[in-house]
């Protein structure tokens, strides 16, 4: 049944409500404990209008209610934005309640700056005399200007009144005793666009946001999901599409002007809005805005403090010039008051960190807050680029404590930290590139490349450092040293950012090629700059120039380089490089395993966590070769928990793929197949080709072996596609062509097979495959060689596989398939040619292939 009426003056309202009834709720809890609720918010924020619904839905008394209604006396709102002096509020809530005539109450109104304190007095005593023994609710709406005067009264109301509740609007909080302080806030991305949806429909008859869903979604999220500003953007419709607004929206203050004729002034325009609350603020409050408008996402107390404060002279130095008229010097201990006194009055939102990290509140503006603030600031010029500087000056700092931190064990403090302030490196990356400010920009980029590859905002990082070259004089004649060793730093970063990704595109880049060139010329030589980072990474660049062999063996000079001139962590991560390159080569099994003791004790020092996960994966590998696969899985798994606790999510899908390669090598292809599934879905997601590649070439074989050559040979193809785009070792090509061979032998014939797997076999001698990727090239060469009608050959091939692998490991599909070929020959036959000759080496083996004619019997 609906409600029955109910004495009060709230007014029935036009439109709807939308997207608050989490607020609603949470008001109806807090008057469970307290009489004294103020709804705080910056401007249009629909303090108003929240106050009013819950008002209305308190207060309301249905048919079925036997007991006393709670606010049996009504809901009343006591409209207070147009009362200019304190002594007015009083009468003002008399009138609203209707115990004083309209005239009386206009005249409080007009001539309010002329009441006597003893008018005020009256009034509040009437009012206490009023409320005394009523059941109300008092809504109190737009406190900010006169708050004073609105917490007095309501302390006086609700200390004598006991049934009396009082419901106040304010950008801060009244500051009683007793009083439930309830932020507003902006309202979430889904009922933001409900809101649009709703109030754009009533402006454009016929309108859907289903013209441009990404348009409206961008003006509700720009516009801070303030449903004032929300309100303005849709009535612009009736003359602008969404995708118009939304690019309009940097112009904000211009753009957002048509609001109702029926509302106040200061309701009419987003600036009007904004106005009001600056208006309310003192001179230093105004000072320190401004001041804050440089940053960008906002910003730290500390860093607030070295910001927003005037410098001091120091020792020695004559005193700071006279400040300009209308503004107040902000001492560096005034600051954090200051930073308080926004928060309450709705200009800045405290963030408060999340529980145990360490990093503190963040305080920030709303973006059109922000905005509102960089037009003021732009009124002071001098103000505004003393404040920049000492903005660039905290960035430099706050980058260079971090750079060492966020390779260490106190990364998982530092990285959030970091994380937090991308933006504000972002602005004075921009300010110091637009001034062509090389040496900030040169060392902001290279301090935080580190950052940038880890959580993988690597196409970024690459286009700050291009933007850094971009400075510097092109000719190396005209590069001072300093210049030339910065050009060739963002040289070799922008590489490792992007190698991943663009490898092979960098591969058949001439221009490219000829970088990398330069870059070993600068730093194949022992020096400091070689030993630190992105210096101590120019090996990498030889894979544009080299074999992998010839790779690793400038690996070893970078290894030596670190030794002599680089930290612990530039010392293990050299050695990590050089061991994971190596065991893509002859032997690289045993450098490894003599390279873990001394890189697990360095990453154990640094404890960072990157490094542990890294030896874990390289303990991983040499179990893996060992045929310790309960251990192997264990590593990876450990791996695992490092990288997700570092947010290194473009490790994720590696590591699962390489769990699934131990789960096939264990014989179990569910699960294998399952997690490589895992690793193409994350692998795609975050753009990693080469974790993409090696789990598209696990299905392929999985499928092959499970006699589905079709499938496999689609997977094959995509795992083609895939390694075109990344930068998989040589090796790899090798063992996709073995595969290529399986199928080929399945779809055309086992001759057929057998032709293209000793060309994969020739390949891999060319490239200087390890033993154990030889070891499986012959294995599938004898399987192909017996399905043409080989016994003999095939058998002589299997124990050349045998030979290749010697202390390695054989995976159980391996194992089967070696089985199946020994059982094609009869034991007797298996005595008599193991007999007559040792096991073939690998070169012998590509021979026997050479003069092996494809016909039955041989």
């Amino acid at each position: 049944p609906a409600p029955a009426p109910v004495p009060g003056n709230l007014r029935a309202r036009l439109t709807s409500f939308v997207g608050r009834e989490s607020d609603m709720t949470a008001i109806r809890d807090d008057l469970n404990r307290t009489r004294l609720i103020t709804l705080t918010g910056p401007g249009g924020s629909g303090k108003t209008r929240l106050a009013e619904q819950a008002a209305a839905a308190l207060a309301a008394r249905h048919p079925a209610q036997t007991a006393p209604a709670r606010y049996a006396d009504g809901a009343w709102i006591v409209e207070l934005a147009s009362l200019d002096h304190p002594s007015a509020v009083p009468g003002a809530v008399l009138s609203a309640l209707g115990r004083r005539e309209t005239a009386l109450a206009t005249a409080a109104t007009e001539n309010a700056r002329s009441l006597s304190s003893d008018l005020a007095n009256d009034a509040t005593a009437r009012l206490l005399e009023h409320c005394l023994h009523r059941r109300l609710l008092l809504v109190l709406d737009n406190c900010e200007h006169l708050v004073d005067a609105a917490a007095a009264l309501a302390e006086t109301l609700l200390a004598h009144c006991p049934d009396l509740t009082v419901l106040a609007t304010s950008r801060e909080p009244l500051g009683v005793p007793g009083e439930t302080v309830r932020p507003v806030e902006p309202l979430p991305p889904e009922p933001a666009y409900r809101l649009f949806a709703d109030r754009a429909a009533a402006a454009r008859a016929g309108f859907s946001t289903s013209e441009d869903p990404e348009a409206v979604a961008e003006i509700c999220r720009r516009l801070d999901g303030l449903p004032l500003a929300i309100e303005l953007a849709a009535a612009r419709l009736r003359s602008l599409t969404p995708r118009q607004i939304a690019d309009r929206l940097d112009d904000r203050f211009r753009l957002l002007t048509s609001g109702s004729r029926t509302v106040l002034p200061r309701q009419q325009t987003l600036r009007a809005v904004v106005d009001w609350s600056w208006d309310l603020l003192d001179e230093r409050e105004r000072t320190v805005v401004r001041r804050l408008s440089v940053f960008s996402g906002g910003c730290t107390l500390p860093a607030a403090e070295q910001v927003c404060a005037d410098a001091h002279p120091g020792p020695g130095r004559p005193p700071a010039p006279t400040p300009a008229p209308g503004r107040s010097e902000v001492c560096e201990d005034d600051v954090l008051d200051l930073l308080g006194a926004l928060v309450d009055k709705s200009i800045l939102v405290a963030e408060q960190p999340p529980a145990r990290s360490g990093t503190g509140v963040r305080y920030r503006m709303l973006e059109t807050i922000h905005e509102y603030a960089r037009e003021r600031a732009a009124e002071r010029p001098e103000d505004l680029r003393a404040a920049e500087r000492r903005h660039t000056a905290q960035i430099l700092r706050f980058v260079s404590a971090a750079r060492p931190r966020i390779r260490s064990a106190e990364q998982l403090t530092w990285l959030p930290r970091v994380e937090a302030d991308l933006d504000n490196i972002r602005a004075v990356l921009r300010r110091a590139l637009d001034r062509g400010d090389w040496d900030t920009s040169g060392t902001l980029v290279r301090d935080v490349g580190w950052f940038w590859w880890l959580r993988n905002y690597r196409d970024e990082g690459a286009r700050w450092a291009e933007r850094v070259l971009g400075t510097l004089p092109a000719a190396a004649a005209d590069r001072g040293a300093g210049e030339d060793e910065l050009y060739r730093e963002m040289q070799l970063l922008r590489y490792f950012l992007l190698a991943e990704q663009y490898g092979q595109e960098m591969l058949q880049d001439e221009s490219a090629r000829t970088t990398a060139s330069e870059i070993l010329h600068a730093f194949d030589i022992p020096r400091p700059a070689a030993a630190r980072f992105p210096g101590m990474l120019w090996p990498f660049t030889a894979y544009l120039l080299d074999s992998a062999a010839g790779v690793a063996q400038r690996m070893d000079r970078c290894v030596a380089n670190c030794r002599r001139y680089g930290g612990d962590w530039e010392l293990a991560v050299a050695i990590l490089l050089r061991a994971h390159i190596r065991m893509d080569l002859p032997g690289g099994l045993e450098s490894g395993s003599r390279d873990l003791p001394e890189v697990d004790q360095l990453a154990r020092v640094s404890g960072d966590r990157w490094l542990l996960s890294q030896v874990s994966g390289l303990r991983a590998e040499v179990a893996i070769h060992r045929g310790q696969y309960e251990d192997a899985r264990a590593e990876c798994e450990t791996a695992l928990r490092y990288a997700q606790q570092l947010g290194a999510y473009t490790e994720l899908p590696v590591l699962l793929g390489r769990i699934a390669d131990i789960w096939y090598r264990q014989g179990d292809v569910q699960q294998a197949e399952k997690l490589a599934r895992r690793a193409i879905e994350d692998a795609e997601h975050l753009g990693i080709w080469d974790a993409q590649t090696f789990a598209f070439f696990l299905r392929a074989v999985i499928a092959m072996d499970s006699g589905d050559a079709a499938h496999a040979r689609t997977l094959l193809g995509e795992t083609e596609r895939k390694a075109s785009a990344g930068t998989p070792p040589s090796m790899f090509q090798v063992v996709c062509r073995a595969l290529d061979a399986r199928i080929a032998g399945a779809e055309q014939g086992a001759d057929e097979g057998v032709s293209r797997v000793r060309e994969a076999l020739r390949t891999g001698l060319g490239a200087d495959a390890p033993e154990y990727v030889l070891a499986h090239v012959v294995l599938v060469a004898a399987a192909l060689t017996q399905s043409a009608g080989h016994p003999r050959t095939a058998f002589r091939l299997v124990r050349s596989a045998e030979r290749l692998r010697g202390d390695l490991a054989a995976s159980v599909p391996e194992l089967w398939l070696d089985g199946q070929v020994r059982a094609g020959l009869a034991p007797d036959a298996q005595r008599e040619e193991s007999a007559r000759e040792p096991a073939l080496s690998a070169q012998q083996a590509l021979h026997l292939m050479d003069t092996l004619h494809l016909t039955p019997g041989t």
